[in-house]
C-alpha cells in the first residue's frame, strides 16, 4: 500500500500514527542485530518504516536487502531513501529497479509504457549531502542537479508505480523573508512534480514547525506533512544530531533543562523524553491536520519506546497483528489470508518454500492442483543457529530423556529455541505449558501447538488480532513426533473422542488419518464488524505432506551439528529415522484440556499397569 494512502486513512479514522527510520549498519553482525531490533520494534505499532541510503548508493545492496526483509519476512511497509549524490541517471535507474524488485517484484521491461500498478514501492527522493571528504555538493555528469529532477524522472519513467516523499525544512521559518519564499517555492516545485507526502528535517521548536505548516498550506501545498522527531538519548548525541548533522536551532529552554545533567545519560534521556513528548503533544493538538510522528531512531529502541509511552500512544492490534501470523507484503502475498499452521514457527522458511507455488486464488496460500505445489528444488533446509550457538542451546543429549527434557524446557519458556521453532514460545502457550511439558515427558515431542479460544475480543493482548471490536476463535492443536509403538498406544484413546481429527505421516510420505474430508479444517478464525468470517489458519493433508520433508530434515540438521559417530548424533538421527509426524485438532474450541485427555488417560493406564506389575513382582518375591 502507498504510504500516503495509509496516512490519509489513519487521518480519516481520527487515529494518531507513527513511523520509524533506520540506517544500514556497517557490519554483518550489525545488520542481523538491526533486523532483530526492527522486528521487536514492530510490536510498537509503526504504520511504516524507512531505510536511509548513503551518498552515491554506497550501501545500496544493504539498503535493498533490509527493505526486502522488512517487506517480505517482518511484514512492515517500508520506504527507501534515494539520493542524487554521485548518482548518474543510469545508477538511479538501477536503484529504482532494486527497490521495485525488493519491495514489489516490479516488472523489468519498459515500466514507463505499462499501466499504473495498483501497488507501489515507496521512495524518499533527496538531493542528499555531499560525499564523504567534500564540503560542497556537486552534480555528476548525466546526473541530477536538484531533488525535483529526481522526482520528475521517477514520475516520467515509472508513472504512479512509486509513492514519492520529499524533504521539508521547518528551519526556513528562521530565514529572512526573501530566502524563506525561495525555499518554499522549491518545495512547491517538488510537490507539483509529483511528490505524495513530505518528511521534515528534525526540529525541537514546535511553534516554528506549526508556523511552517501554515506557510506550507498557504503556498497551496496540500499533501500530508510528516514531522521528523529525534528522541534525545544522550547530551553529546543530542548536540551532534541537532547542530552538526541537521543544523537545527535548539531552544534555550532545552539547553537550560539538559545541560546541568549532561554527564548523566539516564537523566538526560528522562528529561529529554518529557521535552520532546510535550512538543509532540502541542503539534498533534494544533489545528494543522498533522496526526502522525516520524521517529529518527538512530537504530536505537529505548528512546522511541519511552516517547511513545510518555505520549500514551498504544499500538493498535490491527497494525501489529492484522492476522494471527506475520503477513508478507510482497505482491503475490499481499492478499494472502490463509496459511497452513505447520509453518507457524518458521515464517521465513514458509515464504522461501512457497515462493514458486502458483498465485494465491481467492486468498488461499496455494492451489494443490498446481504442478509447482510442494516443489523442493532450489530450497534447502537449515537451522537458524550456528553450530556453536546450537550446542550452547541444546548441549550434548545422550539419552532420549535428555531430548524430552529439552522439549519440556522449551514449552516452559526455559529454552529460547528448538530446531522447529526460530523464536521462543508464544505468550498464549503459557496457558497450556504444563500440559505440553507433561506429554513431552511421556515421549511425544511437540513442535507446534495452540490452545482453544472461544470468542476472545480481538484486542486481547494474548490472543487478539485483526480489526477492533471483533472476536477471535481457535481450535486446540498439537503437532509432535512419536515412535510408532507409542503412537499405537495413543490412537485408541484418541479415537474414543469423535471431536478429534488427526493426520499421521512417516518420512517416506505414507499418510493416514481419521478424517473423511479432503478439504481444509479451519483452526483459527475471526468475526469482525462489516466483514465476512476470516479463516486465516488451516490444517489439510496436502500442505502437511509438503511440510513433512522440512520437519524431518530439521531433525537431521540438528543431529549433524554433532561429530559423526558421536552419541548425540546417533541418538537424534535414530529418533528421526523411527519417528512418525502427527498433528491433532480438537474441533470443540470451548476447552483446551480436551485435546490432552487421551495423553493423560494413556499415562494413567501405563502407570496403573506398571504399579500392578510391581505389586505382582513384590508379591511373588514375598
Amino acid at each position: 500500500m502507498k504510504i500516503s494512502q495509509k496516512i490519509q486513512q489513519s487521518t480519516k479514522d481520527g487515529k494518531v500514527w507513527w513511523s520509524f527510520e533506520y540506517f544500514p549498519p556497517r557490519t554483518a553482525q550489525g545488520l542481523q542485530n538491526l533486523l532483530d531490533r526492527i522486528e521487536r520494534m514492530r510490536a510498537l505499532g509503526p504504520e511504516f518504516i524507512d531505510i536511509t541510503w548513503n551518498a552515491g548508493g554506497r550501501t545500496s545492496d544493504l539498503t535493498a536487502e533490509i527493505v526486502k526483509t522488512c517487506q517480505s519476512t517482518i511484514g512492515i511497509e517500508t520506504c527507501m531513501h534515494l539520493t542524487c549524490t554521485n548518482m548518474p541517471s543510469e545508477k538511479v535507474d538501477i536503484a529504482l529497479r532494486v527497490c521495485g524488485f525488493a519491495v514489489r517484484q516490479m516488472p523489468i521491461l519498459c515500466p514507463c509504457r505499462r499501466q499504473s500498478s495498483p501497488v507501489a514501492a515507496n521512495i524518499l527522493a533527496l538531493r542528499g549531502d555531499p560525499p564523504e571528504g567534500k564540503d560542497d555538493w556537486e552534480s555528476v555528469e548525466g546526473g541530477f542537479e536538484h531533488g525535483v529532477d529526481l522526482v520528475r524522472y521517477i514520475r516520467k519513467e515509472y508513472g504512479d508505480y512509486f509513492d514519492i516523499a520529499v524533504a521539508g525544512y521547518p528551519q526556513i521559518q528562521t530565514f529572512p523573508p526573501e530566502e524563506r519564499a525561495k525555499e518554499m517555492a522549491y518545495l512547491k516545485e517538488k510537490v507539483d512534480a509529483g511528490a505524495n507526502f513530505i518528511f521534515t528535517q528534525m526540529f525541537y521548536d514546535s511553534d516554528m514547525f506549526i508556523d511552517w505548516v501554515h506557510a506550507v498550506r498557504a503556498a497551496g501545498i496540500t499533501i500530508p506533512v510528516v514531522p521528523g522527531i529525534m528522541p534525545i538519548q544522550t547530551w553529546n548525541g543530542f548536540l551532534r544530531a541537532a547542530t552538526a548533522i541537521a543544523k537545527t536551532i535548539i531552544p534555550q529552554s532545552y539547553l537550560d533543562a539538559l545541560e546541568p545533567y549532561k554527564n548523566n545519560d539516564e537523566k538526560v534521556r528522562e528529561i529529554g523524553t518529557k521535552l520532546v513528548a510535550d512538543m509532540c503533544r502541542k503539534i498533534l493538538a494544533a489545528p494543522i491536520g498533522v496526526r502522525g510522528l516520524h521517529f529518527y531512531t538512530m537504530n536505537l529502541e529505548r528512546g522511541s519506546r519511552m516517547l511513545l509511552e510518555d505520549l500514551n500512544l498504544v499500538p493498535r492490534i490491527e497494525t501489529v497483528k492484522p492476522l494471527p501470523w506475520r503477513q508478507s507484503l510482497t505482491p503475490a502475498r499481499r492478499s494472502e489470508t490463509i496459511r497452513p499452521i505447520f509453518w507457524a514457527n518458521r515464517t521465513k522458511s514458509y515464504l522461501a518454500r512457497t515462493e514458486n507455488w502458483d498465485e494465491y486464488p481467492n486468498g488461499r496460500f496455494g492451489d494443490s492442483r498446481s504442478p509447482a505445489y510442494g516443489e523442493l528444488d532450489g530450497y534447502g533446509f537449515s537451522l537458524k543457529q550456528t553450530k556453536a550457538d546450537a550446542i550452547k542451546l541444546w548441549d550434548h543429549p545422550s539419552t532420549f530423556e535428555d531430548v524430552t527434557t529439552l522439549f519440556q524446557r522449551f514449552c516452559l519458556n526455559q529454552l529460547s529455541a528448538l530446531p522447529w521453532s526460530d523464536q521462543p514460545v508464544l505468550s498464549e502457550t503459557s496457558i497450556i505449558a504444563g500440559q505440553l511439558a507433561r506429554i513431552n515427558r511421556l515421549g511425544f515431542l511437540t513442535i507446534n501447538s495452540q490452545p482453544a479460544v472461544n470468542g476472545v475480543r480481538s484486542d486481547d493482548k494474548v490472543f487478539g488480532w485483526g480489526p477492533s471490536n471483533g472476536y477471535v476463535y481457535q481450535k486446540a492443536y498439537l503437532e509432535f513426533f512419536a515412535s510408532p509403538e507409542l503412537l499405537d498406544s495413543l490412537i485408541p484413546y484418541i479415537e474414543r473422542d469423535p471431536g478429534v481429527t488427526y493426520y499421521v505421516i512417516n518420512k517416506r510420505g505414507d499418510l493416514r488419518t481419521n478424517t473423511t474430508s479432503d478439504g481444509p479444517n479451519a483452526v483459527t478464525w475471526g468475526v469482525f464488524p462489516g466483514k465476512e468470517v476470516i479463516q486465516p489458519t488451516i490444517v489439510e493433508a496436502i500442505s502437511f505432506m509438503a511440510w513433512k520433508d522440512e520437519a524431518y530434515e530439521l531433525g537431521y540438521q540438528w543431529a549433524k551439528i554433532y561429530e559423526a559417530g558421536s552419541p548425540s548424533r546417533k541418538l537424534i538421527s535414530g529418533i528421526m529415522d523411527n519417528a512418525l509426524l502427527v498433528n491433532i485438532v480438537h474441533n470443540d474450541f470451548h476447552d483446551s484440556d480436551k485435546i490432552f485427555k487421551p495423553f493423560f488417560k494413556l499415562e494413567e493406564d501405563l502407570d496403573s499397569k506398571a504399579a500392578t506389575a510391581a505389586t505382582a513382582i513384590n508379591g511373588h518375591a514375598n
